[in-house]
């Protein structure tokens, strides 16, 4: 009886012990797979969906199959009797709101005087609706909006883009240089430890391809400018939604 009790006890550990084995095992060949692509895997889980993970890479969120024999780069939607949910925009909106954080003590900030919402910006110098909405944060300022600037050069690391968002990053007086730089005065050029490449990584990683986008608080992403008025309904909305 007692042989037959161990044999039992051996066996059922072994089952318990073989899914954990072989998520490591999936885990460990899916981030071999996309080293081979130049991704660089900064989690893998498994999806809601059945053989399906979910990998945040620092190029975006892609999905492959449990073997990581497949790569899929798409959105993934849910469907229940509540309705249909984006588990895609679910996931990256976690991790912005992560970045968020990381970044907080780094951004460029335009408080609002009576602050009832915030809004966080990845902008670029030159791209016309960046500077439009520039030109109105006086007015998403009067309506309660504390505007939260990330940077997101459009044209890349190796482009004059960064190299002039960077100085504004690095000036002595970040605001005025903001504001200098997007009514299209020359920068002075300049150099810091603030992790300006980090941001525009942190920006492609979460889905940015454009500026300007806004992020809100809860994680979620509106892509595009946004006049103040529009703004402020997003945001009313989305805290009413929250809070219920």
């Amino acid at each position: 009886m007692m042989k037959k009790f161990i044999a039992i006890v051996a066996a059922t550990a072994m089952l318990i012990a073989m899914p954990a084995t072989s998520n490591e095992d999936n885990t460990a060949k899916i981030k071999a797979n996309l080293e081979k692509l130049g991704l660089q895997a900064e989690s893998v889980q498994p999806s809601k969906m059945d053989n399906l993970y979910e990998v945040i890479t620092n190029q975006g969120l892609f999905y492959t199959s449990a073997d990581g024999d497949f790569l899929i780069q798409g959105k993934v939607y849910q469907i229940t009797d509540e309705g249909i949910s984006s588990l895609t925009e679910e996931s990256l909106a976690k991790v912005r709101i992560e970045g968020m954080q990381t970044f907080s003590d780094s951004m460029i900030v335009f408080p609002a005087k009576d602050e009832k919402y915030q809004m966080t910006v990845f902008t670029d110098l030159t791209c016309g609706y960046c500077r439009k909405l520039h030109q109105q944060i006086d007015q998403y300022n009067d309506l309660g909006i504390t505007v939260r600037y990330l940077a997101f050069p459009r044209g890349g690391l190796a482009s004059q883009s960064y190299t002039d968002i960077r100085s504004v990053w690095c000036s002595d007086d970040q605001q005025s240089a903001m504001t200098q730089a997007k009514g299209g005065i020359k920068v002075e050029q300049k150099v810091c430890a603030l992790p300006v490449a980090e941001q525009y990584d942190f920006g492609r990683k979460v889905g940015v391809s454009g500026t300007p986008a806004i992020i809100l608080n809860d994680g979620n992403m509106v892509p595009g400018y946004k006049t103040p008025q529009q703004m402020q309904q997003i945001l009313q909305s989305s805290s009413i939604n929250k809070a219920g």
